[in-house]
């Protein structure tokens, strides 16, 4: 028990000195101070941050009439829309979770989130209602169904013949006296992992975990007051990284996006001043392959938020002469997007582009708001020696990690063992204490008894002039074990025979490192733009 001190007696927490930290006080604010500033533009769409404000509120107290309560789960399946930012205001100020689903899944997968979620209502996009229809038909849940539909769609579709959304949206108060959380530990949304090995796990997000992360971005992408952000990130995936609410902290303009394509990114950069943008590597790759027809000129340095895999050194140098500033952040679902940031040393400006993109490769340091990250021997649970070459797991502590898997406390508790969260993944600690991924632990390839980085891998293929993706997987050997099976898709125009990429790779790697087997395929991708491995895998086995 801790000793109490002077400063612990008559000095109590109350309404006046103590609120729960939630992410909707942002929006508040925005509304409150910049009420006729442009909050939103899609299309023909503008809408101020009185009128953003407004709409949400609506949205939470039409929930609320129909029954929606503290704790309940609103779907979600709609495209980067309007509808789609003010579900992550209005769902949690009726009290609900919102529980955003990946455009991309199928029946089964999305019926069985439906049902582990008890989901109460669900807002469907008219282009995802076919999937949705079959998902309702399979799933136990019967919930309020709220047919979208968005003026910049025009392709097939249906409506399920639930409520529209506008009328449904007309029949909530705009003044709505929405209620702050009753704890700030309060989930506000629900994530589903991606399920490569079973059935996919529920990521529960609180209150004060996505305010933190919020202002987090803020700091760590340096945004100034006013920022365009460019939607080419889905804002199912991790809540957007929290976007939908680190935008009103600063009270900046969100350009919604359906489709990313080169062209409708490069008008939107042009057309709206866009300052900001966050995205996989497959965006930069998007960006980079782009057509002269459709290419435009840049108003200025615009800011690239990427994640997923380190970016190959080629793309980075590629980017920066594009006219885009990368910033490379790494996170997982369970700690609410990004989380760790390759923190720019100006010193580094100094150095030749292919050392400041082996730099930019390195994942790099906790967040402002992440209390601990450390590269652990998981046995010993000791930090690994900062040599950068000595591999361990990337474990993580703070207020930005999840609240914990809902309705499994087993997983949960295997995450936690022994107070830090186990992210899976394998990297080295510098000696100047920026990290590095080598690989998820299910991706090492162990050949003849040598640990094989696909990173490492994948890093000198792509360094080939032929090269747009490239994916390394274990396949199956009957001496070694294992070897390394790459997947290739070649840039437009290119041609290359697998001969010629072993060949390369031998150049840039040691032998037992270099690909066995090379496939020209199109690599299976993720809606997010990340490699799905454990396709290429069961691939590899059969080659």
């Amino acid at each position: 028990m801790v000793a109490s001190t002077p400063y612990d007696v008559d000095l109590d927490r109350n309404p006046a000195n103590f609120q729960p930290l939630t992410p909707l006080t942002f929006l508040e604010r925005a509304a409150a101070v910049f009420p006729d500033r442009l909050a939103v533009i899609h299309g023909p769409i503008r809408r101020t941050y009185r009128e953003f404000y407004r709409r949400s509120r609506q949205l939470a107290s039409a929930l609320a009439a129909r029954g929606i309560r503290r704790g309940d789960t609103v779907s979600a399946m709609l495209a980067n829309t309007p509808h789609m930012l003010e579900c992550h205001y209005g769902v949690p100020m009726a009290g609900a979770v919102l529980h955003s689903i990946n455009t991309r899944l199928d029946a089964p997968v999305i019926a069985f989130m439906l049902d582990f979620a008890d989901c109460k209502a669900v807002l469907v996009d008219r282009e995802f209602a076919p999937v949705m229809k079959a998902a309702l038909a399979q799933a136990k849940a019967k919930p309020l169904i709220i047919d979208v539909d968005d003026l910049e769609y025009t392709g097939p579709g249906e409506r399920l013949g639930g409520i529209e959304y506008e009328a449904f949206l007309a029949g909530g108060d705009p003044d709505f006296p929405w209620p702050m959380p009753v704890d700030e530990w309060d989930a506000i949304a629900l994530n589903f992992t991606s399920g490569t090995t079973g059935d996919p796990k529920g990521v529960v997000y609180h209150h004060r975990g996505a305010h933190l992360l919020a202002v987090g971005n803020v700091l760590t992408a340096s945004i100034p007051r006013h920022p365009v952000y460019l939607w080419t990130l889905p804002m199912f995936h991790c809540n957007g990284w929290c976007f939908p609410w680190t935008i009103s902290v600063v009270a900046g303009t969100h350009i919604c996006l359906r489709q990313v394509r080169a062209k409708s990114m490069y008008e939107a950069i042009e057309t709206h001043g866009v300052t900001h943008l966050c995205g996989a590597p497959i965006v930069m790759s998007t960006l980079l392959n782009a057509s002269a027809a459709d290419r435009r000129p840049l108003p200025h340095v615009v800011e690239f938020i990427t994640a997923a895999a380190p970016p190959p050194e080629a793309v980075l140098a590629a980017m920066k002469a594009a006219g885009f500033n990368v910033t490379h952040v790494y996170g997982l679902t369970e700690t609410y997007g990004p989380a760790v940031v390759n923190e720019w040393h100006g010193e580094w400006d100094a150095l030749d582009g292919a050392a400041q993109a082996a730099l930019k490769a390195r994942q790099g340091v906790r967040y402002p708001m992440l209390e601990a990250l450390e590269v652990m021997d998981p046995e010993s649970m000791r930090p690994v020696p900062r040599d950068g070459t000595t591999l361990g797991e990337v474990m993580f502590r703070g207020n930005v990690v999840m609240k914990g898997y809902l309705k499994n406390r087993a997983a949960s508790d295997k995450a936690f063992a022994q107070g830090w969260f186990h992210s899976g993944d394998l990297g080295v600690m510098h000696p100047d204490g920026f990290i590095q991924l080598k690989d998820r632990s299910k991706d090492i390839i162990i050949s003849g008894g040598e640990n094989i980085s696909s990173i490492e891998v994948e890093d000198a293929l792509y360094k080939h002039p032929s090269v747009q993706i490239a994916a390394v997987v274990a396949k199956p050997d009957e001496k070694w074990g294992e070897t390394p099976c790459a997947f290739v898709e070649l840039k437009p125009g290119a041609t290359a025979t697998a001969e010629e990429i072993i060949a390369f790779c031998r150049e840039h790697l040691a032998h037992y490192k270099v690909p066995r087997s090379v496939v020209f395929a199109e690599v299976p991708k993720t809606s997010t733009g990340k490699l799905q491995k454990f396709k290429l895998r069961e691939m590899a086995k059969s080659i």
